[in-house]
C-alpha cells in the first residue's frame, strides 16, 4: 500500500506542477496562433515573454498586487509587439528579422532592468496562491491536487484556449481573420481592413506572451534570476504553434503534453539517474526539430499553414 501511495504522490507531483509549467506555453502559443492565422510570423515571442516577466515582477514587487503585476507584463508585451506590428505590416519589412531582434531586444531590456533585482524574492503576498476550487477538492486522488487545486490564471487560459478556438473556427471574426492570413487581396476586396486585422492580431499575441512571462513570475518563480533569461520558453511555444496546426484547442493539449514530459524528468531523477537529462531535453529537442519541419514551405503549406504567412500585404498587388 504504501508502495502505491508513493506512485500517487509522484503522478500527482507530475502532474500539477507540470500543467502549471505548461500554462505559460499555452498563453504564448495562444497569442502566436491568432498572429499567424493573421498572416504576421512572429519570432520574438521569447522577447516578449521576458520584457512581460521583469515588468511584472517589478510591479508584483512595489505593490504587491499579483493582478496588477500581469496586467504590467502584458502592456509590455503589447508595447514590443507593436514594434514587430509597424516593421512588419507598414515597413514590410522581413518578419524573421524583426523577430528575432524583438527577441534579443526583450531578452537584453530584461537583463540590463533585472540586473540590480538578482536573487530579490518576491513576498509571498504578491504571487498567485494555488487553492482548491471547492472544500474537499484536494483530497481527490490525483486529479485533485493536480486539476482542482491550481491558480486562477491556469483555469482561465483553459477557457481562454476553447473560447479562442470558437471565436476562430465558428464566428465571422475568426473567418475575416483566417482569410487575412490566406489571401489578404481577396479580404480586402470584400472590405476588410487587412491592415487593422493584423495589426489587432500581432498586438494580441504580444499581451498573451506578456502574460505568459508575468504568469512565470507571479505562479512559478520566486524571485528574478539570469536562468530565467535562459529558459527558451518562447521558442518551444513557436513550436507548439506548429504542433498543434495553428488550432487553439491543440495547443492546449500539446502545451500540457511539453510541460509533464518535462517535469517527469525533474521528478523521475530520484529514481532514475538518466530521467531528468533524457525527460527534460525531450521538449526542447522536439522543438527544434517542429521548427526545422515547419521551416520548410512545402511542409508548412501540407501542415495547413495559413498561405499568406510571413508575406507583406501590399494594396493593389496580387
Amino acid at each position: 500500500m504504501q508502495e502505491v501511495g508513493g506512485i500517487v504522490q509522484v503522478v500527482e507531483n507530475i502532474l500539477k506542477v507540470g500543467l502549471r509549467t505548461a500554462t505559460p506555453l499555452l498563453l504564448a502559443a495562444l497569442g502566436e496562433i491568432y498572429a499567424e492565422r493573421s498572416g504576421i510570423l512572429n519570432l520574438g515571442v521569447e522577447g516578449m515573454m521576458m520584457a512581460g516577466a521583469i515588468f511584472s515582477f517589478l510591479v508584483a514587487l512595489w505593490t504587491k498586487n499579483p493582478w496588477l503585476a500581469i496586467l504590467a507584463g502584458m502592456a509590455a508585451g503589447m508595447a514590443i509587439s507593436l514594434i514587430h506590428a509597424v516593421i512588419s505590416i507598414h515597413l514590410r519589412g522581413n518578419q524573421v528579422v524583426s523577430g528575432l531582434a524583438l527577441t534579443m531586444f526583450g531578452v537584453g531590456l530584461a537583463s540590463v532592468v533585472g540586473r540590480g533585482y538578482v536573487g530579490t524574492p518576491l513576498p509571498a503576498d504578491a504571487r498567485l496562491p494555488a487553492r482548491p476550487l471547492f472544500e474537499g477538492a484536494e483530497n481527490i486522488p490525483i486529479i485533485g491536487k493536480a486539476l482542482l487545486s491550481q491558480d486562477p490564471v491556469f483555469y482561465i487560459s483553459i477557457v481562454l484556449a476553447v473560447i479562442l478556438w470558437y471565436v476562430l473556427f465558428k464566428t465571422k471574426i475568426g473567418i475575416v481573420i483566417r482569410s487575412v492570413g490566406e489571401n489578404p487581396a481577396a479580404a480586402d476586396a470584400l472590405g476588410v481592413n487587412v491592415y487593422l486585422v493584423r495589426y489587432a492580431c500581432t498586438v494580441f499575441g504580444g499581451a498573451m506572451a506578456g502574460l505568459a512571462g508575468a504568469y512565470l513570475m507571479v505562479a512559478i518563480i520566486p524571485n528574478w534570476s539570469e536562468t530565467v533569461l535562459l529558459m527558451g520558453r518562447g521558442w518551444i511555444a513557436i513550436a507548439l504553434v506548429i504542433f498543434a496546426l495553428w488550432s487553439p484547442v491543440r495547443a492546449l493539449f500539446g502545451s500540457y503534453l511539453f510541460g509533464v514530459v518535462e517535469r517527469a524528468g525533474y521528478t523521475l531523477q530520484l529514481h532514475f539517474k538518466w530521467s531528468e537529462w533524457l525527460l527534460s531535453a525531450v521538449p526542447y529537442a522536439l522543438t527544434i526539430v517542429i521548427l526545422v519541419v515547419g521551416a520548410t514551405e512545402r511542409m508548412r503549406r501540407r501542415m495547413g499553414a495559413p498561405a499568406a504567412l510571413a508575406v507583406p500585404y501590399v494594396r493593389g498587388e496580387k
